[in-house]
């Protein structure tokens, strides 16, 4: 119901009838008016004693006596005297009550009028006192955090706040300091002293709200101050905005709910508006800078922060939507709404621009040794990163139906069951355009066989990568299976063009003659250094994979080489300068072969801005 003042420039006929019209229902019962039977003599008398009563103890705590030189706090002075002093205010608005309907021109209600002024006067002051007093009691820790007194009963009946000494000795200070608000503001709302009490209210808390928040270094920033951070710097900004949203909406701004809703707990309408005052303009400013964020430049590692803050905020939903339930507050959840939106949006256009900133990338440099290219290493170190982050991620993706890029996969293209989701299906993609950018990496080397070398070892750290994080679980066994068949191929590609001339200079006939022998000796002594000294620089970083190829080559040229010289060594017994002839026994060529693929690897600097579109649709289609 809505509530009026009393105006204090108003005749006493309609200051009455202003306090008729804002008073609760209930106050007719709580004063029963003399029967018609009763005699104006019985019922002046009445009137008369309870004015009388209120004179006394409303004079004696009139706050703009002159002899009084500073402030008295009644409810602190005198506890037991303060609740007289309600009591009394109640008897004088019902006594007032009855002579506007009785006697509207008598003497008794504009005296009751005068010290109804003066009782809302003092009441006016206590409340401002113990607000700005109380602070330590009424903190958001505090309040927030319950006390024997229920904050949650805000339909108590009004003399449920009349405590008496036994009862009022057992409460703690919080619990004193909020009987005391709600009583006051009981009294002056059903006074018609609502628009004095709520501001009393709103100014004195909104300022306690805003240093709480500055306090905890909740401050408003533009999309241009977050672009000139540097990373670092934006990372812990985020962080602490994580820290702190917690502690402000867990606390603070709980706590500022409970308080209000037990303070006005009479009337539905002031205690929505006190705190949409006293919260709103801190909580829109605290749930605007995760959207800020979202705005200001892009980048792929801010992905991770926007992910942060997509969480929290995810988090704090339901408690946002139960503190902030009052439709006056409905700017702030707009707000944390609007900037979950712009988080996911942001999160799904760092996606996209991150697989073009990979089918751009236009380095035309060759990795020395068929080395791992840096491209890989950002990109596997980042989809590794992104697929720990899988759950958050999942619901950023969730967030709209529509998909960073289109996803050409077949059915059989996943075996895991998580496979299907929006997450994997983006890792996956991000990763099938590597694979296809790699592959037109290869196309630069001249020489097939580190073409094909180059290609083992960048799959094989595809496949590490995978096997080694969540993106395992993800993608699947069967995907990551596939995976490393290919690197088995690239590897079989690379001995079968790199050691061809090796293995094809040994003779397939066992029975040759001398001048034979010697050709098929010069011939493999010159494939074999020639092969060796060029594949001396090549590297295959990955132990597993080298041990692999290594064995591999060994197995198939040291048993052929073994078997061609054990049989022709005895017929150039005789030769001279046999050493320079057959420069390799069998056991040394194994040596040989141990020590390939030893070198240091050699990470050229890669130009990741500028990362070429040569990969098309039809180009993704053949990786697969």
């Amino acid at each position: 119901m809505e509530i009026h003042e009393i105006p204090t420039t108003t005749t006493p006929r309609k200051a009455m009838a202003s306090l008729i019209h804002s008073s609760k229902t209930n106050d007719a019962n709580q004063f029963s008016p003399p029967t018609f039977s009763s005699t104006f003599s019985e019922s002046n008398s009445r009137m008369q004693e309870v004015i009388v009563n209120a004179e006394t103890i409303i004079s004696k705590w009139d706050p703009s006596r002159p002899s009084v030189e500073r402030f008295t706090s009644l409810f602190q002075e005198n506890r037991e005297e303060a609740g007289v002093f309600a009591k009394c205010v109640d008897d004088l608005r019902r006594a007032m009550h009855f002579l506007v309907s009785q006697h509207s021109g008598s003497t008794q209600l504009v005296l009751a009028n005068k010290l109804m002024k003066i009782a809302m006067l003092r009441l006016e002051k206590e409340f401002y006192h113990i607000l700005s007093t109380k602070r330590e009691c009424l903190n958001p820790e505090s309040v927030s955090g319950g006390s024997s007194l229920s904050l949650s009963n805000s339909d108590e009946e009004e003399d449920d706040d009349h405590v008496d000494s036994d009862g009022d000795a057992r409460l703690s200070n919080v619990e004193r300091a909020l009987l005391d608000l709600k009583l006051i503001a009981g009294s002056m709302i059903s006074s018609g002293y609502s628009k004095e009490c709520s501001e009393i209210y709103r100014i004195t808390r909104k300022s306690i709200v805003d240093e709480e928040l500055y306090r905890l270094g909740i401050r408003g920033y533009t999309v241009s101050q977050i672009n000139r951070m540097d990373p670092e710097a934006l990372e812990h900004q985020v962080k602490k905005w994580v820290s702190t949203a917690k502690v402000a909406v867990r606390t603070l701004f709980r706590g500022e709910r409970l308080l209000c809703d037990h303070v006005f707990s009479v009337s539905e309408t002031i205690k929505q508006t006190c705190i949409a005052h006293t919260t709103t303009e801190g909580a829109v400013n605290l749930f605007r800078f995760p959207e800020t964020v979202a705005k200001s430049k892009r980048s792929p590692e801010k992905i991770f922060l926007v992910m942060n803050l997509f969480e929290t905020l995810s988090e704090l939903w339901p408690e946002i939507e139960s503190i902030f339930s009052y439709e006056p507050l409905s700017p702030i959840k707009l707000q944390a709404l609007s900037s979950m939106h712009k988080l996911s949006n942001a999160a799904r256009t760092i996606l996209s621009e991150f697989v073009s900133s990979i089918q751009k990338n236009s380095s035309k440099t060759p990795i020395p040794g068929g080395g791992i290219h840096p491209l890989n290493c950002s990109v596997m170190n980042y989809v590794s990163l992104l697929a720990e982050n899988s759950g958050i991620l999942s619901n950023i993706l969730a967030d709209e139906s529509e998909t960073v890029a289109p996803s050409p996969f077949p059915e059989s293209y996943f075996d895991s069951p998580s496979s299907t989701s929006g997450v994997a299906s983006q890792l996956a993609w991000i990763i099938l355009v590597l694979l296809c950018k790699l592959d037109s990496k290869a196309e630069i080397y001249r020489d097939i066989g580190l073409s094909y070398l180059f290609l083992a070892n960048n799959l094989q750290l595809v496949v590490e990568k995978v096997s080694t994080s969540a993106l395992k679980l993800l993608l699947g066994q069967d995907w990551l299976s596939k995976l490393q068949t290919k690197v088995k191929l690239y590897a079989a590609n690379y001995e079968s063009v790199a050691w061809a001339k090796v293995l094809s200079s040994l003779p397939v006939e066992t029975e040759e003659s001398a001048d034979k022998i010697r050709q098929h000796f010069t011939q493999f002594n010159s494939a074999f250094e020639a092969a060796y000294r060029k594949q001396s620089s090549w590297v295959v970083p990955d132990p597993k994979l080298r041990d692999e190829i290594k064995v591999s080559i060994a197995r198939k040229l040291v048993p052929a080489y073994r078997e061609f010289y054990d049989s022709n060594l005895a017929i150039l017994s005789g030769e001279k300068n046999l050493e320079i002839l057959v420069r390799f026994s069998p056991d040394n060529l194994g040596n040989y072969l141990s020590d390939l693929f030893a070198s240091t690897v050699v990470i050229s600097v890669d130009d990741s801005s500028s990362l070429s579109s040569s990969s098309s649709q039809s180009g993704l289609l053949r990786c697969l």
